[in-house]
């Protein structure tokens, strides 16, 4: 399954309302209903064969009849199972679709002065998010991203996923160092593999991580983790972010004790980052060929203006086209797109131990639903 988010502004969206929860008087009734359908088709071919003198005959015409009554009985038997298993189908999307969205919530169009856009596509059938995460949020010390890849793939990984994404939202307001969010995240999946059933799985588990800090000056720092380094577009040109070699994923080994961010550029106006993890670049097609990422990538860079919803949609079509509609990891991608002007400090969208020392001193802010 296919997920392209442009992203929305959180101010505009309309505001959501749930369903009022059934009336208990429903429930005893609706269960009623749902047995006694397949009771009446029973009850029907049962009083036809005891009670019809036709059913008794020996016949062709007779066998005929009873034929086609048995026939219809067990078709209305057969609608009504198909019936209740759509409904429970849809009733399990719904709530799939509701822990997924938690899971990788959609981005905003813009975070302080950067165009964002985001793509998944999951691997197992049905599933709209799998082993991969992302995630952009503004702080007051800049535009804070993470990019990862849990092992394996689909649903089974999606734990992994969840344990380094909640850890990820919540470091970046309270650490102003992007080592210590690094070693944020990297106790949160120690505790996470802690509390997991003891199995052999357990002990091979890792995630790859790329954390990036673009501050407000555009100046972009990075610590990566066994992740694929992104590229940087540039009007036509594409070029990789950094070539430094990255620590090992987060799960295999220790962090060393010194963790310095990697100073890689400044972000100008018209510039943009395209993240992506290994899924994209490691597909391959019937051939065995893998994915050209970086060759895709520079034919859709082209069309200008530079859109990042745009691009997205031409790596994902070219992508199913390579493999035939049929992936065989999850793939992320993530664009950044400096637009206009530099990312600029936010004022009201802040939390963690930045928001408690602002409300001491400042009035607070209106609440906003998304």
């Amino acid at each position: 399954m296919i997920r392209i988010k442009a992203g929305v502004p959180r101010r505009t969206r309309p505001r959501t309302y749930s369903r009022p929860p059934a009336h208990p008087c429903r429930r005893p009734l609706r269960r009623v209903l749902a047995l006694g359908l397949p009771t009446a088709w029973g009850a029907t071919a049962i009083t036809y064969k005891l009670a019809c003198p036709l059913a008794q005959q020996d016949g062709l015409g007779a066998r005929i009849v009873t034929g086609a009554v048995f026939f219809a009985v067990g078709t209305g038997l057969v609608l009504h199972v198909r019936r209740s298993l759509l409904r429970e189908l849809r009733q399990a999307r719904r709530v799939a679709g509701a822990a997924q969205s938690a899971l990788l919530r959609p981005l905003p169009a813009r975070i302080d002065g950067l165009d964002v856009a985001a793509a998944q596509l999951s691997a197992d059938r049905g599933a709209a998010i799998g082993g991969d995460l992302y995630e952009a949020v503004g702080t007051e010390y800049g535009v804070r991203v993470v990019m990862g890849d849990a092992r394996g793939h689909g649903l089974a990984a999606m734990g992994t996923a969840a344990a380094v994404l909640g850890s990820f939202r919540e470091a970046v307001y309270d650490e102003p160092d992007l080592g210590d969010v690094l070693r944020r995240l990297d106790r949160a999946l120690a505790r996470h593999l802690r509390e997991r059933p003891p199995d052999g799985a357990a002990a091979e588990e890792f995630v790859t991580v790329l954390l990036l800090e673009i501050r407000p000056d555009g100046e972009v720092r990075a610590l990566n983790c066994g992740h694929p380094w992104p590229y940087v577009l540039r009007d036509k040109d594409i070029e990789p972010l950094a070539r430094a070699d990255p620590l090992p994923p987060l799960g295999l080994f220790p962090l060393p004790p010194q963790l310095p961010a990697v100073h890689c550029r400044h972000l100008l106006q018209g510039e943009a980052l395209f993240l992506h993890t290994d899924g994209a670049e490691d597909a391959r097609d019937a051939r065995g060929r893998f994915f050209p990422l970086p060759e895709v990538l520079a034919d859709a860079i082209r069309e200008q203006p530079l859109s990042p919803e745009a691009v997205l949609r031409r790596i994902i079509t070219e992508l199913l086209r390579h493999t035939d509609g049929v992936p065989s990891d999850d793939v992320a991608l993530l664009m950044l797109h400096n637009g206009s002007s530099p990312p600029g400090p936010r004022d009201a969208d802040i939390s963690g131990s930045a928001a408690r020392a602002r409300q001491a001193t400042t009035a607070p802010q209106p609440t906003t639903y998304p």
